[in-house]
């Protein structure tokens, strides 16, 4: 959605970060025992597979033939990309490291 409201550098950097905070909380999801840090170790990752799979052709060409899959895989490699799955990770594991304090905080008090 973010690409659609917010144009440029700053609309990208937001949708990349946001689309590694969707990738956490579906690692977060699916493996629940997971720790935090290794949810958002493979949540980065995972993330940077997607962009590094965009150096080869085939996300533009799946993106061709199904353009719902651009929104998932993307179709061109940008490194700074990298650096906003950095941020998206890094601010899903802070808030999932703060809320259930706060929220434990709120029944104790």
């Amino acid at each position: 959605m973010v690409h659609f409201t917010t144009a440029g550098p700053v609309g990208d950097f937001a949708a990349d970060a946001l689309y590694a905070v969707l990738a956490y909380l579906v690692v977060s999801f699916i493996a629940p025992r997971l720790r935090q840090m290794g949810s958002a170790a493979v949540a980065f990752l995972a993330c940077a597979a997607v962009e590094a799979a965009q150096l080869s052709p085939a996300p533009a060409a799946l993106a061709d033939a199904f353009p719902p899959a651009r929104l998932v895989l993307g179709t061109t490699f940008a490194p700074v990309d990298l650096l906003a799955y950095a941020v998206g990770v890094l601010a899903a594991l802070v808030c999932d490291r703060l809320i259930p304090r706060a929220r434990d905080r709120a029944r104790s008090g």
